[in-house]
């Protein structure tokens, strides 16, 4: 199984917003740090979701198990379903990627298990220009 640890962050709410990936499995390691541009902090948080799913999707990691410290991400995922009707085109962009991979997971986890995902955000913030 693949881990992939995701973090969306931004400099402003909003403002320069950068997603952060970082995926264990097989052995190694890949980091990802995108600029996503402008946006909020919850925007960023889909965004860094949207693009861990198309990262898996095109390296053919069909088992994934996602780690995220979005409440917000998390919440919306399992249940389908987002108040806020701003987020709601980016949470059914996941849900479709999602249903291409054979098995996946998500799991919140706390912030200080979330590290490398957010630094590697931070980096991609700094990569907007």
């Amino acid at each position: 199984m693949i881990e992939v640890y995701i973090d969306g962050a931004s400099a402003g709410d909003p403002g320069p917003s950068g997603a952060g990936i970082f995926i264990k499995g097989h052995g190694k390691a890949e980091k990802y740090s995108i600029p996503l541009g402008i946006m909020s902090n919850h925007e960023a948080e889909f965004h860094a979701l949207i693009k861990g799913l198309e990262i898996c999707i095109q390296s053919d990691y069909q088992i994934v198990s996602f780690r995220t410290d979005s409440e917000l991400v998390n919440r919306s995922y399992e249940k389908e379903f987002v108040k806020n009707k701003k987020y709601a085109p980016l949470l059914e962009q996941a849900l479709v990627l999602s249903r291409q991979l054979t098995l996946f997971f998500i799991k919140w986890i706390p912030s200080d298990e979330n590290k490398s995902a957010d630094q590697l955000a931070r980096l991609a913030i700094k990569k907007n220009k």
